[in-house]
């Protein structure tokens, strides 16, 4: 089959990259695009995948122009393809492939882990099969309009990161003093739907008390161009912006410890054995309460809750139960033409 991958976000990229050696271990032929956010594109390019980049993100934008922009970039993706015969599109909730995909006809099959994004109404009621992870709630899918659904036994930072192995000399290189404790930090989507109207103070304090630390070293992975200067702005002398996109699993297992106010790089660490804190204000997911369930992860209501040390020994345990995920994903995927 000709399969359609669309790309719409930093970790989808590394989601698919096991699902797609699988499809083309298969004897599929792949089309992908990808969106030019935060660090979608130079991540595919990063890892070397032929990708076309449509379409963007606007920013900090209000909910009318969120629905412009995925009605305008799936034009743009109807066009791009508009010689290609499709049989199967696939992705991670791409709204604007999703409607590109109502409009052709094309089989679409989307994966989602996150329960409480309002826009699941469009993705999921325009699928043939919606993939989740088991603990997706059953209620919310009958919300949300999933006609058909399949459940895989994990979380989906397991499928991408089984066969992970860590580089051991990858802190080195980027030049950071191992007597330095390590700080790993990715601000919230404010802009998002599950986001709005969430009053969020704690990034803010976390900034402040993170800048009197001589401790510490912190690296600052941005989402949006505005985030990037308003950090760059403050002047912290312990704050890094790194102006390319790093590796993240390397980046994750070099650090002590992980600070986001988003979902995928916390369970990244959280499956990597790395101390995770989350700072997220909306509702939390079901992934994210197994996790810190497991104590795999901590949600804190201050920052005095953030314990500054070096992390132990990394454990490796959620990986190998993981293996395995990717071809089961990759066979659920298929089976929705």
């Amino acid at each position: 089959m000709k399969i359609w991958i669309d790309l719409a976000n930093s970790p989808q990229v590394l989601f698919f990259q096991p699902l797609i050696a699988e499809l083309e271990a298969r004897g599929h032929a792949l089309v992908i695009t990808t969106r030019k956010y935060a660090q979608t594109t130079g991540l595919a390019s990063r890892i070397g995948l032929s990708h076309v980049p449509i379409g963007g993100h606007a920013g900090n934008y209000n909910l009318l122009m969120a629905c412009w922009m995925i009605v305008k970039r799936a034009v743009e993706l109807r066009k791009h393809l508009s010689n290609e015969q499709i049989d199967l599109a696939l992705s991670h909730n791409s709204y604007a492939q999703a409607v590109a995909t109502c409009c052709r006809r094309i089989p679409f099959v989307t994966t989602m882990d996150y329960e409480h994004q309002p826009a699941n109404h469009l993705s999921f009621r325009l699928a043939r099969l919606v993939i989740v992870p088991y603990l997706f709630p059953d209620e919310q899918l009958q919300r949300f309009g999933a006609r058909n659904v399949y459940k895989y036994a994990g979380v989906k930072e397991q499928i991408y990161l089984s066969n992970f192995s860590p580089d051991p000399g990858y802190r080195q290189r980027l030049g950071i003093s191992e007597d330095k404790i390590l700080v790993l930090l990715r601000p919230a989507a404010t802009w998002t739907l599950y986001h709005r109207n969430v009053q969020n103070h704690l990034f803010g304090e976390l900034l402040e008390s993170l800048g009197r630390r001589k401790d510490t070293v912190v690296v600052f992975i941005p989402r949006i161009d505005e985030q990037h200067r308003a950090v760059q702005e403050l002047g912290i002398s312990n704050i890094w912006i790194p102006e390319k996109v790093l590796d993240g699993p390397n980046m994750i297992c070099a650090s002590d410890l992980v600070i986001s106010a988003g979902g995928s790089m916390n369970r990244e660490a959280a499956v990597l054995g790395v101390p995770a804190y989350t700072l997220f204000a909306g509702q939390r997911a079901a992934v994210d309460s197994y996790l810190i369930e497991l104590g795999r992860m901590k949600a804190v209501s201050n920052t005095d809750q953030i314990r500054y040390e070096q992390k132990k020994k990394l454990d490796f345990s959620l990986l190998e139960a993981g293996k395995g995920l990717a071809s089961e994903v990759a066979d659920a995927f298929l089976s929705g033409t």
